[in-house]
């Protein structure tokens, strides 16, 4: 017979974790540059929590809103966003965030699958809300995320945030109810098919925050700084909105501004030590301080994510700026977090070269995660570090089916989520992803990492970003199309990327053609668009090989 325990069965609830927030480190800041209007606003969690609770006033009483329905935002990181994060979920209703980087005509199906009754927006966002609003039939409201002054030049019918919160008390309970309920509806990007929603629970959530909270994972305390420039639209800007209150860390919010010089401009007056983004992001601060001479000393950690860490990214900001490049993996079906890149005590003895080969690989498994590496067949591989295989998860904040019963073939009969990741394990925990499934470059009976492929021809002094795929070739099946962004002011020279990916790669590995493209299609969470691509170069044909 099993002996039970006699512990508190108190259920994980989001709003305790700003509840804490606000009594032990009630002074800690929020700093948003306010997207519609650039100035700088602050203020603690303290009165975060007390304007949490007059949203969530709002929300019932004036919105009508009630438990299980989807409030959207269409919204930059903000101090308003964060509160709508908590009231939302706390009231037991769910808040859906929406890419606005998506098609028009996807952001109204997905408006419409959600169901959504109300709609958040940040003014930058007012023309796309113009065009849409008329077309999204679920949606009774729409609320515009500033004060009334700023509501000149917006078509649709809506109030103003501060307007809709100003007369309501500070006061609310907020309710406890089953901690396996439904607080955050996240849509997949959507780049075969229809997106599929992933439907996140206070449980999740949490477990996810305090996952996150670990030293080797993001582990920023009260001492830390952190500037999230992955947006809240995004799986939960990496659960950083609720592992920060949960330590303690201040936040900086970047609003709509994230280039270079907006981003080293924050970094610098509010003291970051920490930030989280992608790629694309941190190539464009790196071109801004080089060009410029600037520094970011303030900056311990970069957080990395949404595509592979380009190795040449890796040696600048440790080299030239002592910032320590993290790399982590995961998926919006993960929460997203599943794996994050940490040396070991071992690797201390390694030398550079050695241990920037580590950093390299995707990280070690978050405590939580169960990952296992399967082959066609579906039979599971070693983790010897060379057996390569299908990624596929398992765990407690990890989807275990998609919103309304869609692609149910994603997942396992036995309760697995297949990734759609190609990888390898070896014995310390550190997963190698060699490849999505469907970027593998399968020729002549072999396959090449598209991800290796690019992270080399990243180091060529004149390539800003890269990509390879796979074209169609009448002898190997198919062969390498190389298309390169130039870094600024850089003449074309496809022979000199071929000539500096040799001896980098294998030679059967090298591109048949490097094609030069003037600006790289980037998809709505920050990463090249393979698809764009393949549509821009449908039909190519590689050129003769002399001889």
């Amino acid at each position: 017979m099993t002996l039970r325990a006699h512990m508190m069965e108190r259920p994980l609830m989001i709003s305790d974790i700003l509840a804490h927030a606000a009594r032990c480190h009630g002074d800690q800041e929020i700093v948003t540059r306010l997207p519609e209007s650039g100035q700088i606003h602050r203020q603690g969690y303290a009165a975060t929590h007390q304007r949490t609770k007059q949203l969530a006033n709002a929300l019932i009483k004036k919105l009508k809103v009630r438990e299980g329905d989807r409030v959207a935002t269409i919204a930059w990181n903000s101090h308003r966003h964060f509160e709508l994060y908590y009231a939302v979920s706390g009231i037991g209703s769910v808040i859906h965030t929406v890419n606005p980087r998506l098609d028009p005509k996807q952001l109204i199906w997905m408006l419409d699958h959600a169901q959504s009754k109300v709609v958040f927006f940040d003014k930058t966002f007012a023309p796309l809300i113009d065009a849409i609003s008329k077309h999204c039939k679920s949606v009774r409201h729409w609320v515009l995320m500033t004060d009334a002054s700023h509501k000149d030049g917006v078509a649709t019918k809506c109030q103003s945030y501060e307007e809709l919160i100003a007369d309501q008390s500070t006061q609310y309970e907020w309710p406890m109810f089953d901690e396996n309920t439904a607080a955050g509806l996240c849509y997949t990007s959507g780049t075969t098919g229809d997106p599929k929603g992933v439907l996140y629970s206070h449980r999740s959530n949490v477990l996810h925050a305090l996952a996150c909270s670990a030293s080797d994972v993001i582990g920023v305390g009260a001492r830390g700084t952190l500037l999230p420039v992955v947006p809240m639209f995004h799986v939960n800007a990496w659960g950083i909105p609720y592992a920060a209150p949960m330590n303690g860390a201040k936040l900086v919010m970047p609003g709509a501004q994230m280039d270079g010089p907006s981003i080293h401009e924050l970094i610098e007056s509010e003291g970051v030590n920490y930030v989280a983004g992608v790629p694309t992001v941190w190539l464009g601060l790196l071109q801004y301080l080089q060009k410029s001479g600037k520094r970011i000393d303030s900056v311990e950690r970069v957080l990395i994510g949404g595509s592979a860490l380009p190795e040449a990214l890796l040696r600048a900001y440790e080299d030239e700026y002592g910032v320590v490049m993290q790399q982590g993996w995961g998926m919006t079906e993960m929460s997203p977090l599943g794996t994050v890149n940490n040396l070991l005590p071992k690797h201390d003895a390694l030398d550079r070269e050695a241990q920037i080969k580590v950093k390299l690989k995707q990280g070690r498994l978050v405590f939580g995660v169960g990952m296992r590496i399967v082959n066609d067949d579906g039979e599971e591989l070693p983790w010897d570090g060379k057996s390569s295989g299908h990624v596929q998860v398992q765990g407690p904040w990890i989807a275990s089916s998609y919103y309304r019963g869609a692609g149910a073939e994603s997942f396992t009969d036995d309760g697995w989520f297949k990734t759609g990741d190609v990888a390898y394990l070896d014995g310390d925990g550190f997963m190698t992803i060699t490849d999505r499934s469907k970027d593998v470059i399968k020729t002549g009976g072999e396959w090449i990492s598209s991800i290796d492929l690019e992270n080399a021809a990243m180091g060529h002094p004149s390539v800003g970003m890269a990509a390879a795929f796979g074209m169609p070739h009448p002898k190997w099946q198919e062969r390498p199309l190389m298309v390169v962004q130039l870094k600024e002011g850089a003449e074309p020279d496809a022979a000199s990327i071929i000539e500096y990916l040799r001896g980098q790669v294998p030679k059967w590995w090298l591109p048949d053609a490097v094609e030069f493209i003037e600006e790289m299609p980037i998809g709505a969470t920050g990463k090249i668009l393979k698809t764009k691509l393949r549509e821009i170069y449908a039909g190519y044909e590689f050129p003769p090989v002399d001889g």
